[in-house]
């Protein structure tokens, strides 16, 4: 793995982490040019939405300190950049972020109250602004920040007196249910909705985001009784069906919050985590052969009407089923997805199961996991993974983390174009250089001690990354930016490449990409010797 110099101590980590030898060959087409000169490949076509690209992303849950832990600030900061770095050294690119577990905030906001998931006490301040180091931490690594929020929950307790003075569910009591152990909003309120938008937008605006998030918590899960929302019903139901107008209001927030995601900031994305099934085939012939709860009846979130509609820039429904389940069989699951988005334009990546490695008999095959992503292959829909959490990543139970790098994310990848959202490649790099590097001249905090080959490159306007190929031998002129060959995709204007072989040869490729991950040509290639140990 590359580690991008500009990244500081965020990148120290991954210096020791091997990239696996690439092979030789690369097609040239265009004779050697001086390293550092200006130089483009005009010939070469833009490298395009291939299928090697794939969306790799764990999510970091806060609420119960899950995978964020209450403690003082720097052991906070610590914690969350180890998992930043599990991320990096499993060749991940994006991480899924709480920042709005229970009506509350990771950031000063003025609507909602300091989350209780930092400090032990809801409202207390930390002292810092916890989501600014999140995003500036992820996006030193190169990993795409998508903050989730939960829209309606409010707390795992069942008292609104015990909220902070701050909590809007403390000052509008009226909104609020009580219903198994916890509070909720009423989503058939505007002003709960109103709320969740201003949450929401208020990121959006003041933060530099990749993508909003939601997870499969719309109303509750069933528990004992219907949620107490009959009042709401009588006042707004206006003659309908109590379930459908249930999914109407949830199918208005997530309406309205995408068209004012996408106005404020049209490279933003936004996405769903739902609950995996839809709808069983037993209740609907569109639905999936399995006997499980079902999102659209139990917890009225309609996913396939905001896919058809286009609501929605991706979709990750939560699949944490085994391959052969009788109730729900991950590859039925994985098929009907993969139909559900197909000619829509929304990106399908699946929720994996990380924590229910151990489990049962089933889930203590450590190489479950990889086979779903196998399975996925089958299906050119399919663009990518998160998994179930990143603690669940980071312990590497039964080494499932480790097998699954070994067999599907050895080397990195580029994400897939957000094809929905514009955008176009930025223009290609020049000035790329290519020099040994040894402890000293890698130098500098983060990278110290690192030896092998030091790339540079002159940042190319629009460009938010750059992606770094390396081919074996001396190919001076240009050559296609061959997925098999990527070896970093790292924001700034250089890397240290610490598995160049010492006395090999090796011609660097930089490609620049833009936030949607499109991708320019190729600059002509720079070629070294990689020093002698």
């Amino acid at each position: 793995m590359a580690v991008a110099l500009t990244a500081g101590a965020a990148a120290g980590a991954l210096a020791a982490c091997g990239i696996p030898d690439l092979g030789t060959g690369g097609r040239e087409d265009g004779g050697p040019v001086p390293p550092g000169a200006k130089a483009e490949c005009p010939k070469i076509a833009e490298p395009g939405d291939s299928k090697a690209r794939q969306l790799r992303g764990m999510w970091i849950a806060t609420v119960g300190n899950t995978d964020f832990p209450k403690a003082a600030a720097d052991k906070q900061k610590k914690a969350y950049t180890r998992l930043l770095d599990t991320a990096k050294a499993m060749n991940m690119n994006a991480v899924f972020v709480q920042i709005r577990p229970n009506s509350d905030a990771f950031y000063d906001s003025p609507y909602e109250p300091w989350s209780q998931w930092i400090t032990g006490t809801q409202g207390k301040d930390p002292g810092y602004d916890v989501l600014a180091f999140m995003l500036k931490e992820a996006h030193a690594r190169n990993l795409e920040f998508h903050a989730w929020f939960n829209p309606y929950r409010v707390s795992r307790q069942d008292d609104v007196k015990k909220l902070p003075a701050k909590s809007p569910a403390r000052q509008h009591p009226d909104w609020v249910r009580k219903y198994g152990k916890g509070l909720w909003y009423d989503p058939g309120l505007p002003q709960v909705r109103d709320l969740a938008t201003k949450a929401v937008m208020d990121v959006v605006t003041k933060y530099d985001i990749d993508a909003v998030h939601f997870d499969d918590y719309f109303y509750p899960y069933p528990e004992d009784g219907d949620f107490p929302d009959g009042a709401t019903f009588k006042t707004y139901g206006k003659g309908m069906k109590k379930a459908d107008w249930r999914r109407k209001n949830v199918d208005t927030l997530v309406q309205s919050l995408s068209g004012r995601i996408h106005t404020a900031k049209p490279w933003v994305q936004f996405g769903i985590s739902p609950f995996g099934v839809w709808r069983n085939k037993s209740s609907d012939p569109a639905g999936s052969r399995t006997s499980a709860l079902q999102s659209y009846d139990d917890i009225y979130a309609d996913t396939r009407t905001w896919i058809k509609k286009g609501w929605l820039d991706y979709v990750t429904p939560q699949l944490y089923w085994p391959i052969g389940d009788p109730r729900a069989d991950y590859a039925e699951l994985a098929s009907w997805w993969a139909g559900q988005v197909k000619g829509t334009g929304v990106q399908l990546t699946i929720g994996q199961a990380g924590y229910r490695v151990g489990e049962d008999p089933t889930w203590k095959k450590p190489a479950e996991l990889s086979r779903h992503l196998t399975l996925n292959a089958r299906y050119p829909q399919i663009r990518g993974d998160v998994f179930f959490s990143a603690s669940d990543i980071a312990s590497d139970r039964r080494g499932f983390a480790s097998r699954i790098r070994k067999d599907h994310y050895a080397r990195p990848a580029i994400q897939p174009v957000v094809a929905r959202r514009g955008g176009k490649a930025p223009p290609p790099v020049q000035d790329t250089t290519a020099t040994p590097a040894t402890a000293d001249a890698a130098g500098g905090k983060g990278v110290k001690g690192v030896k092998g080959v030091k790339v540079t490159w002159r940042p190319s306007q629009g460009a938010t990354s750059y992606g770094v190929y390396r081919v074996d031998g001396e190919h001076p002129g240009c050559a296609p930016a061959d997925p098999a060959r990527l070896i970093g995709d790292v924001r700034g204007g250089g890397i240290v490449d610490p598995a160049a072989k010492p006395g090999h040869a090796y011609t660097y490729y930089i490609t620049a990409l833009d936030r949607l991950h499109h991708e320019s040509r190729p600059a002509r290639g720079a070629t070294v010797t990689a020093p002698e140990g």
